[in-house]
């Protein structure tokens, strides 16, 4: 019964889809398409309100719309030439500045927007003709943007891995928050490292020493900003506040420099504001919902139970299986954005990951790395195609520059994979430290 669910799950999905349904209406329908092999339509209804109705009921989602609120305020509040000036002050004597900067302004940016592609647009439409002025080839500067983009999606505040715990049977959002941290530091110096290599070769240059006066202005303008990442993980860190309610700080803290320190929004801005923040939260609760739907449905099919007897059939060896789920995961972020990929896929491939000693939330960590590389990899990769079309390049001209970019992330995605302390040592130290006994190590 299992394979015959399967199929008919994941063909009525991917045929809606191709129509051109929207997927979270898509989820909803492949699902009680599944459900009507074994129990009448009546049931399968009602049941699958009830499952909806339960998935949303959850104190840990209040964090989603106030993350998402916290983003739009500070989208609206015109941060981004001042963390590009920020993050000069850092890279701007290292070969490749502009690159540099551009590296950093996506990982800054994108952490408090929650989104690559808003990221990839504010930092590379202000950077890249920058760094095209300063004689840098323009598909290097659109490589580095486009490569650099996703850096943020994995750096709280994150609403992915808030999507994540919940599906996960409660994994700590303050474990995973602390690991983002180190997933999104290594990638985005992996990112550095070959924007450097690149930038010596060619001589590109650097940016000139900022001076006194000019260091202090930056500084007034861009910290307030990036004190809100601070103010997250130090708060999460000394145990002043947790996950969930860094997210209503974030959204009170946001909206006091964007209207009394930047004066960028006004209070005239705010219904125009909380209209964008509810249609964007309400689309992910709406996915949370029916991905909840489709759960049920795989678990009362017994779907994700023959996928992991058919993988533990293959092979028993850990680390073949952690790279079938990578190769599998990335696939799956070529074509499906990050937040129902999660939604979908986390119920499928938890239990294997964890049947082979894999802490839930190292699995998360990794995972999550997989879905937003898949987001910039050919051939349907939305990061690939906004940040080519950002840098004035079509994107079959970017698959030889990104090259060396996409080596290196696919280097760090396994060494996260299969050297766990490299993201799990300060979730695990925290943890320690504030709960007496560590979460799971998941070492190999």
């Amino acid at each position: 019964m299992a394979l015959e669910a399967g199929i008919i799950l994941f063909v009525v999905f991917a045929v809606l889809l191709v129509v051109g349904m929207p997927i979270g209406m898509s989820i909803a329908a492949s699902s009680i398409a599944t459900l009507l092999l074994v129990i009448p339509f009546e049931a399968a209804a009602f049941t699958s309100a009830q499952k909806m109705v339960s998935s949303l009921n959850s104190f840990s989602l209040v964090a989603i719309p106030f993350f998402i609120f916290s983003g739009v305020i500070m989208n609206n509040g015109g941060i981004a030439q001042k963390l590009v000036n920020f993050s000069m002050l850092f890279v701007g004597r290292v070969p490749g500045a502009l690159a540099h900067t551009n590296v950093l302004g996506n990982a800054l940016f994108g952490s408090i927007s929650s989104s690559a592609i808003a990221a990839s647009t504010a930092i590379g439409g202000v950077l890249i003709p920058q760094q095209v002025n300063e004689g840098y080839d323009r598909k290097f500067a659109t490589a580095v943007n486009i490569a650099s983009a996703p850096t943020g999606m994995v750096i709280p505040p994150s609403t992915a891995f808030i999507m994540y715990s919940l599906v996960a049977g409660g994994a700590s959002i303050s474990s995973l928050f602390l690991g983002g941290y180190l997933v999104g530091s290594l990638w985005a110096l992996g990112i550095m490292v070959v924007a450097y290599v690149i930038a010596k070769r060619h001589n590109y240059p650097t940016v000139a020493k900022a001076k006194k006066g000019e260091v202090s202005k930056v500084l007034r303008e861009a910290v307030p900003s990036v004190l809100l990442i601070v103010i997250i993980i130090g708060g999460i860190l000394t145990g002043l506040f947790t996950a969930i309610e860094a997210s209503a700080i974030a959204v009170a803290y946001s909206l006091l420099i964007s209207m009394f320190y930047y004066k960028t929004v006004k209070i005239n801005d705010l219904p125009k504001m909380l209209k964008e923040a509810v249609l964007m939260s309400g689309t992910i609760m709406f996915l949370l919902a029916t991905s909840s739907m489709m759960s049920f449905a795989m678990a009362f099919t017994g779907i994700p139970e023959a996928i992991s007897t058919a993988i533990l059939g293959i092979t028993d060896n850990k680390y073949l299986i952690l790279l079938l789920v990578n190769v599998v995961l990335l696939f799956v972020g070529m074509f499906m954005d990050v937040g129902p990929a999660i939604l979908i896929f986390t119920p499928i491939f938890l239990p294997i990951v964890m049947n082979v000693g894999v802490d839930p939330v190292h699995f998360g960590l990794f995972a999550i790395m997989n879905l937003c590389v898949g987001s910039i990899t050919p051939p349907v990769g939305t990061g690939l195609y906004v940040g080519a079309s950002v840098g004035g390049v079509k994107a079959e001209q970017m698959l030889k520059p990104l090259v060396p970019f996409y080596l290196v992330i696919l280097a760090i995605l396994l060494l996260i994979t299969y050297v766990p302390e490299l993201v799990m040592w300060l979730p695990n130290l925290i943890s320690y430290r504030f709960f007496t006994a560590p979460c799971a190590k998941g070492e190999l």
